[in-house]
């Protein structure tokens, strides 16, 4: 397993300029290792939409890699995303799930399916041109770069835990930071 905390912190040493789009579980992490909070999109009040949220920026951006930061049980609640990026095949998004099994955020209650649904397998049969499962820290880390050079869409399960004492749950931008966000998306 990884902890949550190191598997964004990877992410994070890889991401350079691209967009992040998280929910949930992995914002609570984000918050505390982001280096461009400026490019950060953390979607609140939405379980289950960030994946949404990401392939239209990606559509929209195709120029601006997109990072998409999930949780299963998000990712479960909207389950039909994966068939559509895939359908619509953005080159230029990766699509990360933090796989631990539960609604940790929302007081660990177990998501259906856990420990016997596939998640890489689904997004590899839904389409995505590459899927990855990792439970290793130093796997991760070594493949992100590699992974970040491929065309997309991509998918990257992480099996993750958590720290006994997690960060606060983080509750997003404000409406000016939300309008800042959207003139840089715009090139504005």
């Amino acid at each position: 397993m990884i902890s949550s905390l190191d598997a964004v912190k990877a992410i994070n040493d890889v991401r350079a300029d691209a967009v992040v789009v998280g929910t949930m579980t992995p914002n609570r992490y984000w918050e505390s290792v982001t280096e461009n909070p400026d490019l950060d999109l953390p979607i609140f009040g939405g379980m289950g939409k960030a994946s949404s949220v990401a392939l239209g920026i990606a559509i929209a951006q195709p120029d601006k890699k997109v990072l998409c930061l999930d949780g299963d049980g998000s990712l479960l609640m909207n389950l039909g995303t994966l068939v559509t990026t895939a359908g619509t095949a953005p080159e230029n998004l990766v699509h990360f799930v933090f796989e631990d099994g539960g609604y940790f955020t929302t007081g660990g209650q177990p998501v259906p399916g856990s420990g016997s649904v596939d998640l890489a397998g689904m997004a590899r049969d839904a389409g995505f041109a590459e899927s990855y499962e990792f439970s290793d820290l130093e796997d991760l880390a070594s493949e992100l770069p590699r992974i970040f050079e491929q065309s997309g869409p991509i998918f990257v399960c992480l099996k993750v835990n958590h720290p006994p004492t997690p960060p606060p749950f983080y509750m997003g931008k404000t409406g000016p930071e939300m309008i800042r966000l959207a003139k840089i998306l715009r090139g504005k």
